[in-house]
């Protein structure tokens, strides 16, 4: 990355515009000059009893109960940030059994994983036996699980981790029996209607109930509850009250048309507004290192997942898993944009690039995102042509950047400062299916007498008054 000369461009501009001289309020009208007295009193009666309601109601308000109660959610505690882990679904999917658990969780430890962030050890399935004990519990399968699911448990929280599960019932048994810390409660096996007798929020009402009464017991939290409905009944909008993730599509796969589609997907790009903290669009697991995907195609996958916030499980046989994915999978200055204390909410598009905005397309997602840090405004640029692009954005596009001022320029893959970006950047070059990922911090105020004055030209306007026609300009920075 160089830092050419400045040339010209509009730079963005805040203003006001007002109207005429009218003002308006809500309330009494009150004329002084035709005002008896017997008119004085009954507009202070009125405004007596205006204020005795409003005091009233908001007394009422705060006094009566919720609607509903809102059982395990962020409001005990749990999963304030995306969760990072390992899921043995991508690799292994029925084929795992506890010696697989245990090789995976210590190669967590050794391969630096444990400490980048990824401490969830998830068993997705096929754990158990398919009869219930005589006492009606969910029994580990003797043969895949010969030591018990409490022996297990008790070795990945030896290593340093916590143990995650996937089921559909049962929170004492998992919690406080075998030791597990996560539950994801995957809308597999539904019983027959006339069991059940629920709708999908309904259901998920009923275990989260069942983990919050759980953590009551002396010294527990709840469970962190993932949510796993594939976002057939738009979980953005009602996940939050009883889980601190919810799955928004179907299940992945290792491939690129199955990347593009899930940051598309009718939803992800859409959606970005639902994840915030103790809330988060789950995208899926991770399948980074998975061999199918392209170095790029990797970097990209995982740039994504992680700045929009999704949790971070890796799928991949760690056994095996190829250098190049480990330092993708531990990308420390993108973690930390998953993982930032002071913003919890994930980067959006604030410009689609080969579709107009806001039109939804499964190959080619938006291209141009960003969002505010702790740290500054973070960009992700990703290229869904099937060839290498440039690709040119106004920083001021991004809400989160001002007007009139320089940035600092961190890529985030290379790891490197690369100059000061004044009103323009290009990434030259980026390559098919690959991303561009920046952090942008303020550097000061842009060079004076920068033409035209304003960035972005609609209603730029000289203090005399005068509407300033757009220009170019070249205040520019090339990576």
């Amino acid at each position: 990355m160089s830092e050419k000369a400045s040339y010209d461009i509009p730079t963005p501009h805040g203003g006001y515009h007002s109207r005429g001289g009218e003002s308006e309020s809500l309330g009494l009208t009150h004329t002084p000059r035709r005002a008896s007295a017997l008119n004085t009193i009954v507009a202070s009666v009125a405004l007596l009893f205006i204020l005795v309601s409003q005091v009233w109601s908001t007394y009422w308000r705060f006094k009566l109960p919720p609607l509903e109660h809102v059982p395990s959610n962020g409001s005990e505690g749990v999963a304030r940030l995306p969760f990072m882990g390992f899921n043995t679904w991508n690799a292994y999917h029925c084929d795992i059994n506890e010696s697989i658990i245990v090789e995976n969780a210590r190669l967590m430890e050794t391969l630096g994983l444990l400490g980048a962030g990824y401490n969830y050890m998830n068993i997705d399935d096929c754990y158990s036996e398919k009869k219930r004990s005589p006492e009606g519990d969910i029994v580990a399968h003797k043969t895949r699980f010969p030591s018990g699911m409490k022996a297990l448990t008790n070795e990945i929280h030896q290593l340093g981790m916590k143990a995650g599960i996937n089921e559909l019932r049962d929170a004492r048994l998992f919690q406080l029996e075998w030791g597990f810390d996560l539950l994801k409660f995957d809308n597999c096996a539904v019983p027959f209607d006339h069991i059940i007798r629920e709708g999908i929020v309904g259901k998920y009402q009923r275990m989260a109930d069942a983990i919050s009464q759980v953590s009551k017991e002396p010294g527990k939290l709840p469970m962190v509850f993932s949510l796993c409905q594939w976002g057939r009944e738009q979980p953005w909008l009602w996940g939050k009250r009883f889980s601190q993730s919810w799955r928004t599509t179907g299940d992945i796969e290792p491939t690129w048309r199955s990347i593009a589609s899930i940051i598309n997907q009718f939803r992800n790009s859409f959606i970005t507004w639902a994840s915030d903290f103790y809330g988060h669009n789950d995208m899926d697991i991770l399948e980074v290192g998975n061999g199918a995907l392209t170095y790029e195609e990797e970097k990209a996958h995982f740039t994504a997942w992680a700045l929009m916030k999704s949790p971070l499980l890796i799928g991949a046989d760690l056994a095996s898993v190829s250098k190049e994915a480990l330092e993708i999978l531990k990308n420390e200055d993108v973690i930390a944009i998953n993982q930032d204390p002071v913003v919890g909410t994930a980067i959006s598009p604030f410009r689609w690039g080969i579709n107009p905005d806001w039109v939804s397309n499964e190959t080619h997602p938006a291209q141009y995102w960003s969002d505010e840090s702790a740290n500054g405004t973070v960009f992700m640029l990703l290229n869904t042509l099937d060839e290498p692009a440039d690709m040119f954005f106004n920083l001021t596009e991004s809400p989160w950047i001002r007007a009139g001022r320089k940035y600092s320029v961190r890529d985030l893959w290379s790891h490197s400062e690369n100059g000061t970006a004044i009103r323009n950047f290009t990434a030259q070059g980026v390559p098919a299916h690959g991303v561009i990922a920046l952090l942008l911090r303020d550097a000061g105020d842009e060079p004076e007498a920068l033409e035209p004055p304003c960035v972005r030209p609609e209603w730029c306007m000289d203090q005399n008054g005068t509407l300033i026609e757009s220009g170019v300009s070249n205040s520019h920075l090339d990576l």
